[in-house]
């Protein structure tokens, strides 16, 4: 019994504090995946995957996004899908998976009840859609007493964390981190968490297929499951487009960009690397001026997104710098006065940083302009 494990498609996510072409590759690429995921299938010999719920980021996702997930695993005929609600899409009443289920083609199961059901000969598989967003109960409990025949191989599919961990209150839909030991399973698939983790031999989390934040230790892949082993044969599978990368570095010069941008992620291309990258230092207004060129006029165009934050990047303009904005005019003056400001800390002093370097821009431009 050989199957792909995935969870957290979240199809539909709005990507909000994103720029709209960047938000629009990234909800295409949520999208793209069910092919990618289709193709792991056969290239691993598997023809069974497993969706440990949030098929959807929402209950109401939109028509689009949810013909167009039907159309997409209908395509890819040879592969039987298996979709269990989440928290983000639970099945309520009158809602989206009474609608879906009406429109799935054969080779379609959605879960929509906790209830045994057989994927092949001596394997069952045992659900626990999510009625409700969150709820106290936990939804695996009835594995417990579920009835499979004797022999059976019992597979769980699930979603929900096995961990409270106390940020906002008691965790919802919390299972017990035990379950495939008390309830006989030969394997436990869990959703809700985004990174992929190993919780015991028999317990795993295959995180999303297409990454969608910074700090996931391990995301972008979907487990390929071989129960024909003892104990079950876990791999996994690169499944993600995007990478997303989180980077603070510290400079002393503009040259220091370079090599650090040298070393950035060798094995990924550029227009697939979505980059938060916060930098720290004390430069000349110059260099400061010249590295936010090539970060903004050229790095920021050759990855998907750049969220750039260069307030504690700091600029000591120097007697050459001042030099150029104006050697004895009245900008001259007002230079220094905004260098005088920049440093007293606060908001003022950030505002008249920004205004200094603002200046220094403009004469430059000014300069060559008048150069040619």
């Amino acid at each position: 019994m050989r199957f792909i494990h995935t969870s957290d498609w979240q199809l539909g996510k709005p990507f909000g504090r994103v720029p709209d072409q960047a938000r629009t590759a990234l909800f295409e690429a949520r999208l793209d995946a069910i092919d990618t995921l289709a193709a792991a299938a056969r290239r691993e010999g598997a023809d069974l995957v497993l969706v440990a719920g949030d098929v959807f980021d929402s209950p109401e996702p939109g028509d689009r996004v949810y013909r167009q997930a039907l159309t997409r695993m209908k395509a890819a005929s040879d592969i039987r899908w298996v979709l269990l609600p989440g928290n983000h899409d639970p099945a309520r009443a009158d809602g989206l998976w009474s609608r879906l289920i009406g429109e799935v083609p054969d080779t379609v199961t959605v879960c929509l009840e906790p209830r045994p059901l057989e994927l092949k000969d001596g394997f069952w598989l045992l659900p626990a859609p999510l009625q409700f967003k969150r709820a106290l109960e936990d939804p695996t409990a009835w594995f417990d007493f579920a009835e499979t025949p004797a022999g059976a191989k019992r597979i769980g599919l699930a979603h929900g964390p096995i961990r409270d961990f106390g940020s906002r209150g008691t965790a919802g839909n919390l299972i017990a981190p035990d379950r495939a030991r008390r309830s006989g399973l030969t394997y436990l698939a869990l959703g809700d968490w985004h990174s992929r983790h190993e919780i015991d031999p028999n317990t795993y989390y295959s995180g999303t297929p297409e990454p969608d934040d910074f700090g996931r230790e391990v995301s972008g892949v979907a487990l390929c499951v071989d129960l024909g082993f003892e104990r079950p044969s876990v791999a996994d599978l690169s499944t993600g487009r995007y990478h997303w990368r989180a980077e603070t570095w510290s400079l002393s010069s503009a040259a220091d960009l370079n090599v650090l941008l040298a070393g950035l992620a060798p094995a990924v291309e550029r227009r697939n690397l979505i980059l938060r990258l916060k930098l720290s230092g004390l430069l000349t207004l110059a260099e400061r001026v010249v590295l936010r060129d090539r970060l903004e006029g050229e790095l920021a165009h050759e990855v998907r997104w750049l969220d750039l934050n260069l307030d504690d990047l700091y600029a000591r303009p120097t007697d050459a710098d001042l030099a150029d904005i104006d050697a004895h005019g009245v900008l001259h003056v007002a230079a220094e006065r905004l260098q005088a400001l920049s440093a007293e800390g606060g908001v003022l002093a950030k505002r008249a940083a920004a205004a200094l370097e603002r200046l220094y821009v403009e004469q430059r431009r000014a300069a060559r302009a008048e150069a040619h």
